[in-house]
């Protein structure tokens, strides 16, 4: 009698291509959290190591796990000082983190992708919108291209102003200039606001040349790149049709981010006019100056040119509110986003006219969206009023310095009252996590809800409680 042949079903081999489908072929959001977290591990581990550090210096893990998080997040807070505790490969660690965090892991890692094989799948494209915010998936080689570009573009600008604004500002020598105007450049691009000098940048507080460039470029990174690409092409189209037709998300983040910097400038203004230990050392346009440079700082950046600890306890409160908002969607700002709070504006004025719909500039607007909106804000006040309870409980601090430090940490700011270096490891880990959160959960959330969408068969009973 013959061999029967085998029916037993064949083992597939062990690939490194099939271990890549496996990986993303979870849940795009998911993704991203991991790749941001493998990330900070990564830059946990070299800030670790003594190489890292000024001679004499020593780094405990939580410290390196604080900063590659601060970093990776493009958030900031700092338990040491930046310019003094870290050696040049420390801080080339911690500028490549930031470039890394404020491009996106996920962005980078589709754009690696697609360069490699040409080509992005379906799966692939989804983790780069999640990541991206990119308005169609056919857009997302365009997007990833776009936002490589724009990136580079912005950060060689500035660098280049600020090295020669250093070399013959202030007579640093060629290398320190290039160094320090292109590690600013990019810290504030990223909206990640480290610095290289103790003071941040309360020594350049009346010099122009060197905060208005980093305002711009802070402002440019918290716009979000879907709308720095809409403005690229437009101005294209501008040129051979003399139009400009601008998206919705585009015209909501530019007028309420507008609106949101002179309300800032003129609050800073009034509230530290007099106080001589912040804006009243100042002439008046100096004032002004500094004033629009710290309300552009608490939409995400971190740098400072005023000592924050002596604000008053109303423009600390302020301050809060601008951090919280935040900056535009699929940039390198945090805060429940520029669009998510005018989408609530939107809402609430409806609902006072009592109109069925909430509208915006001609366009109304879809009750998932409201949904969306309302959902993000709520869960973000949450966490900060939870994160602040927990805060009081490791520290004696007063409440405008808690909430303050657990906002900025949220909304990855990065500006500090000096109560970070102090707080305890407990304290520093609740930190560590609002930083991931703030950084990781508005991307995570909307995604989430935006993939998870489904429709009902069957309608329940409707019933109105009594609202108000």
């Amino acid at each position: 009698m013959g061999n029967k042949p085998s029916t037993a079903p064949a083992v597939p081999a062990f690939s490194a291509q099939r271990v890549w489908r496996s990986v993303f072929a979870a849940h795009p959001a998911r993704t991203v959290v991991v790749a941001f977290a493998a990330v900070i591990a990564l830059g946990t581990g070299l800030l670790a190591l003594p190489m890292a550090t000024e001679q004499g210096s020593s780094t405990t893990l939580l410290t390196a796990l604080f900063t590659s998080t601060s970093a990776v997040c493009v958030t900031g807070l700092a338990v040491v000082d930046t310019s003094t505790h870290w050696s040049g490969f420390g801080e080339g660690v911690i500028l490549a983190l930031i470039q890394v965090g404020g491009f996106g892991i996920m962005t980078m890692a589709s754009l690696l992708a697609l360069l490699v094989s040409g080509r992005l799948r379906l799966r692939l494209q989804l983790t780069a919108q999640a990541e991206t915010k990119s308005l169609g998936i056919g857009d997302v080689r365009r997007v990833l291209l776009g936002v490589a570009g724009t990136t580079l573009s912005v950060e060689l600008a500035v660098g280049a102003f600020l090295a020669l604004r250093f070399r013959f500002g202030y007579n640093e020598d060629v290398g320190d200039a290039a160094y320090l105007g292109f590690f600013h450049a990019v810290s504030a691009f990223n909206n990640a606001g480290f610095g290289l000098h103790a003071d941040n940048l309360i020594r350049y507080a009346q010099d122009p040349w060197v905060t208005l460039p980093i305002a711009v470029a802070v402002i440019l990174g918290g716009l979000g790149f879907p709308v720095l690409l809409e403005m690229l092409r437009h101005r294209q189209r501008r040129r051979t049709t003399g139009r400009r037709n601008w998206t919705l998300h585009s015209k909501l983040t530019l007028v309420t981010t507008a609106a949101l910097l002179v309300t800032g400038t003129l609050l800073t203004c009034l509230l530290e006019w007099t106080n001589k230990d912040t804006l009243g050392a100042f002439d008046w346009h100096e004032k002004i100056l500094n004033g629009f440079f710290f309300s552009a700082m608490t939409r995400s950046a971190g740098f400072n040119v005023l000592d924050i600890d002596a604000l008053n306890a109303s423009t600390l409160l302020m301050s809060c509110m601008l951090m919280f908002i935040g900056g535009g969607s699929a940039g390198t700002a945090g805060g429940i986003k520029v669009t998510t709070f005018a989408v609530l504006a939107a809402a609430i004025l409806a609902e006072v006219r009592g109109e069925p719909n909430a509208a915006v500039m001609g366009r109304r607007l879809a009750p998932d969206v409201l949904r969306q909106a309302l959902t993000v804000a709520l869960l973000g006040v949450g966490l900060v009023m939870a994160s602040t309870l927990a805060l009081l409980a490791t520290t004696q601090a007063s409440l405008e310095a808690v909430l303050f430090e657990v906002v900025s940490a949220f909304s990855t700011v990065g500006l500090s009252t000096g109560l970070t270096a102090d707080l305890p490891a407990s304290g520093q880990f609740i930190l560590i996590l609002l930083m991931f959160i703030g950084r990781l959960g508005p991307i995570t959330l909307v995604s989430a809800l935006a993939l998870r969408e489904r429709t009902r068969r069957y309608q329940l009973p409707e019933e109105r409680p009594v609202i108000g």
